[in-house]
């Protein structure tokens, strides 16, 4: 009996889905694009945040979020049930561990629409499965009039440009970092890409637009 292994065999090994995430600062651009990809790639799922933000008007529970208290959310986060979690402006915002892990587990692929907190989480916790885009917009002045564009439910366009700002350091301290590791051709798990700039104006909310 032959010992090697035939194509068929071969072609049988499951494939493991990745996580495609993209993060920015908000109104950055990163829903425009998220909504992009889901309408004109095949085979992506978008992952849904739970948040303990109000829900809007506008906005479907399991669609756009699963909404929670604040109760549930840190009973969730507690009991290991998100694979990251952060505090933007003031509300909570996670991704459930248990959708993710078994989509991946079945050769699916997730797009996730976070900030940056959360990306770094997923860099650190899901590190070989993941592939990260950082998104920025053209100019300040330019992400201050999507802020303002933006403003439904925002609490003070200056604490966004505030923390908007940190964000952007962070996002250069990554570049720095990819500059000192030679600017490698080929892509290594858990870090940040060239950054994007997003020309395109953002609209109204879309599943799992987190946060604005």
């Amino acid at each position: 009996m032959s010992s090697e292994t035939s194509p068929a065999a071969l072609t049988d090994v499951a494939r493991r889905g990745l996580m495609l995430v993209l993060s920015s600062p908000s109104g950055a651009g990163k829903s425009t694009i998220a909504r992009t990809l889901l309408a004109q790639v095949p085979g992506f799922e978008l992952s849904v945040s739970v948040t303990t933000r109000a829900r809007r008007g506008s906005e479907i529970e399991g669609v756009h979020y699963h909404f929670k208290s604040q109760r549930e959310f840190e009973i969730m986060r507690d009991n290991d049930e998100l694979l990251e979690w952060a505090e933007v402006h003031g509300n909570f915002y996670g991704t459930p561990r248990a959708p993710v892990e078994k989509a991946l587990t079945e050769g699916r692929d997730m797009l996730f629409d976070i900030d940056w907190q959360g990306a770094e989480q997923l860099r650190e916790k899901m590190r070989g499965d993941v592939v990260s885009i950082f998104i920025l917009p053209p100019t300040m002045k330019e992400l201050l009039g999507r802020l303002t564009t933006l403003a439904e439910g925002i609490r003070g366009t200056q604490e966004i440009i505030q923390t908007q700002s940190q964000e952007r350091a962070h996002r250069d301290r990554e570049v720095d970092r990819l500059r000192l590791r030679g600017h490698q051709r080929t892509a290594r798990p858990g870090l940040f890409g060239r950054p994007l700039h997003c020309r395109g104006g953002a609209s109204a909310p879309r599943p799992a637009s987190r946060p604005v």
